[in-house]
């Protein structure tokens, strides 16, 4: 049995479920996402300009101006606003690495086709925030896709912790 596999893919459909949530529901409360994924990882989608200026990792955050969204068994889709031009970003799940709603600090992290490292939970407190390219408004309301600095924090746990060695 590969449980490690077996639980990641199980954090995924976590991933999907959030997701499809929102696209029923809509952003509640003060929800919203950092998603960060492999931008190299086969299926991914993204302007050959992000892709060049994120040849491996890209993170991107649902919250004020994001549209179409749409979630299906392996991947999301979404259309976001960078430099003031709307762009489709299509992200497989099994390429994202992280997925982090800040605002009940809330998070978990995968490996991402990485060999190395099992998926973790992200508990209460803990590690910065990474410095997302973001699809907000900026305080004039004006649509950015400058990176912004979140002083969330949330602690990175691997699993291996828990393993008995």
């Amino acid at each position: 049995m590969d449980y490690d596999k077996l639980f990641e893919d199980a954090l995924r459909s976590v991933v999907q479920t959030v997701l499809t949530r929102v696209i029923k529901e809509g952003l509640l409360g003060d929800h919203h996402f950092y998603i960060s994924f492999q931008t190299n990882h086969a299926g991914v989608s993204i302007p050959d300009s992000l892709r060049a200026r994120y040849p491996d990792e890209m993170t991107i955050v649902l919250q004020n101006q994001f549209w179409d969204l749409k979630v299906t068994d392996e991947l999301f889709e979404v259309t976001l606003s960078f430099n003031d031009m709307q762009e489709q970003v299509v992200v497989p799940f099994k390429a994202i690495t992280s997925f982090v709603d800040p605002s009940v600090r809330f998070g978990l992290q995968f490996r991402g086709g990485k060999e190395s490292e099992g998926g973790a939970i992200l508990p209460q407190e803990g590690i910065p925030q990474p410095r997302p390219e973001t699809a907000t408004k900026d305080k004039g309301g004006k649509a950015t896709s400058d990176q912004t600095e979140d002083d969330t924090t949330a602690e990175v746990i691997p699993l291996d912790t828990f393993r008995k060695k």
